[in-house]
């Protein structure tokens, strides 16, 4: 049995020991700015699935910003209002009872054709319901997080192998960006990296292009990627957080899709920011603690990678100047040998 499936039964039971018309579960949205109905039980037809609630607003509002039951037995609506009815069926309410669940998550309310249906003492029934319904709730993030785990550490195992699979860089950061992409639920990702005079960056690759014109130097501090290359500093943010739609990813000079969810990463190298990781989505998106973490260790892995082509450029870059040196002194000396990787930027050919 679902979570929804489970909500309706236990409103079902609800409304069947209360003898009343309508039970209705209110939680938190999606966006996490506002509630909506996670479920109901009617004797009829008019509870409005997709209505909204913002706290403090008509008395399931009140009961969200005030965590703290209501009773009302002699409802009338020129003085309240539940948000939960179409067609004017809010009219015909002549009862109302509702209470808080617990840490502000929700509220299970109640109401009936007839007045004076319910008490006090049945106020208190209900809260024990509603800590029921706070127990599914909490059972069912549980196992949603377990999942998650899951899920991002298989993804973390198949970007190890990613490395011995593919020693191209490109192939490389197509198969790790789809990954990202795929796991984190991000529906845009990409990788930047800048040019070595440290004047633009690039996008070397992205998951969805944003345009269909070849890639183009962005002047280095645009948008928010070139405000976490400039400060080394990483970025979540989120239209929930804020209720604001984020800043453009690269600045004016890239096509924008309005993005909702961001979370830019820097990767630092030899103690320059040399890359930034993006996660974008254009929908609202809860950014948790796990998926924090998840993004994280991802460019942590994505760092030590880039790191080691770094090195390896430097190594080759030593060893051609050693073999100038030598072939000064002694013309016959055998060429040094080509590395397996090479450190570029978009703006270069890379070896494979």
């Amino acid at each position: 049995m679902n979570t929804k499936s489970c909500y309706d039964r236990i409103l079902g039971i609800v409304c069947s020991v209360f003898d009343a018309y309508s039970a209705v579960l209110i939680t938190p949205d999606t966006t996490g700015r506002g509630f909506a109905v996670a479920g109901s039980f009617s004797l009829g037809d008019q509870v409005n699935t997709g209505a909204q609630f913002i706290p403090g607003k008509g008395l399931v509002g009140w009961i969200l910003s005030n965590q703290a039951p209501m009773l009302v037995n002699d409802f009338d609506t020129r003085q309240y209002h539940l948000g939960y009815y179409v067609n004017n069926e809010e009219s015909k309410i002549k009862a109302f009872m509702g209470v808080s669940l617990k840490n502000g998550t929700g509220a299970l309310c109640l109401d009936s054709k007839r007045q004076y249906s319910f008490s006090g003492k049945d106020q208190k029934i209900l809260q024990l319901f509603a800590d029921l319904v706070y127990e599914v709730q909490s059972s069912s993030c549980l196992a949603e997080e377990r999942v998650n785990l899951g899920r991002h550490y298989n993804c973390l195992q198949l970007v190890y192998g990613l490395r011995k699979r593919h020693k191209n860089w490109t192939k490389f950061l197509e198969q790790f960006l789809g990954l990202m992409a795929e796991t984190s639920g991000f529906g845009y990702c990409s990788f930047a990296s800048r040019d070595e005079a440290g004047n633009n960056y690039y996008i070397e690759d992205e998951t969805q292009p944003l345009s269909q014109e070849e890639p183009k130097a962005i002047p280095y501090g645009s948008g928010l990627v070139g405000w976490v290359f400039k400060n080394g500093k990483p970025v979540f943010s989120s239209a929930s957080d804020s209720g604001a739609q984020s800043s453009p990813l690269y600045g004016k000079t890239t096509a924008h899709p309005g993005f909702q969810s961001v979370v830019c990463l820097p990767l630092t190298i030899g103690r320059i920011t040399r890359g930034v990781l993006v996660f974008a989505s254009e929908t609202p998106k809860e950014i948790s603690e796990e998926l924090k973490v998840f993004c994280q260790m991802a460019s942590e892995h994505l760092a030590l990678f880039l790191e080691n082509l770094y090195l390896r450029s430097r190594l080759h870059e030593a060893a051609q100047q050693m073999h100038l040196l030598q072939q000064a002194s002694a013309p016959r000396t055998t060429d040094a040998a080509e590395p397996e990787f090479e450190f570029t930027s978009s703006s270069q050919e890379e070896s494979a």
